[in-house]
């Protein structure tokens, strides 16, 4: 299975900002998937960083948004059946988020529990445009960081 996903991760590499977008959606979905490795690739061949912050992020949203949507559907058979998220996690999740409403979604980045504060808050059927809003915010945040760390790595190795 490894040789796959690296063969996968260096076929999007291949494709560029496209490749990114897509390692992105798949990272920001229900789908165990590392985008970050995508990203470095593309800005350490030369690719401009904003390009990338800016395909990442829109990738990795619209992958948040899914579980958002797969939520308010409402289908927990579904979710627990093909994307393994319990419906007890997501009942924890929405009682934590009772009250916080849809900004919350700026934590969909963080590894684990992301899926499941965008499927807790399309069944809480917050509000989809500062749902989306507030996800993008985060996600573009965390990649900000993730190139601002790279570059300190790089700079102080390089010396």
């Amino acid at each position: 299975m490894d040789a796959f996903i690296n063969s996968f991760t260096q076929l999007l590499i291949d494709w560029g900002l496209p490749g990114l977008f897509i390692s992105a959606l798949l990272a920001g979905s229900i789908i165990p998937f590392s985008s970050e490795i995508v990203v470095v690739a593309l800005v350490k061949l030369g690719l401009p960083p904003v390009a990338c912050l800016l395909a990442a992020t829109l990738g990795n949203t619209v992958g948040g948004m899914t579980c958002y949507y797969m939520g308010r559907l409402g289908k927990v058979s579904w979710i627990e059946k093909y994307f393994k998220v319990k419906k007890e996690k997501v009942d924890k999740m929405i009682t934590f988020l009772q009250g916080k409403g849809a900004l919350m979604a700026f934590f969909t980045f963080l590894p684990a529990i992301g899926e499941v504060i965008a499927i807790a808050l399309g069944f809480m059927r917050s509000n989809t445009w500062f749902t989306l809003s507030s996800m993008f915010i985060g996600k573009l945040m965390r990649y900000i960081l993730l190139l601002y760390v790279l570059e300190s790595a790089w700079d102080a190795i390089a010396g």
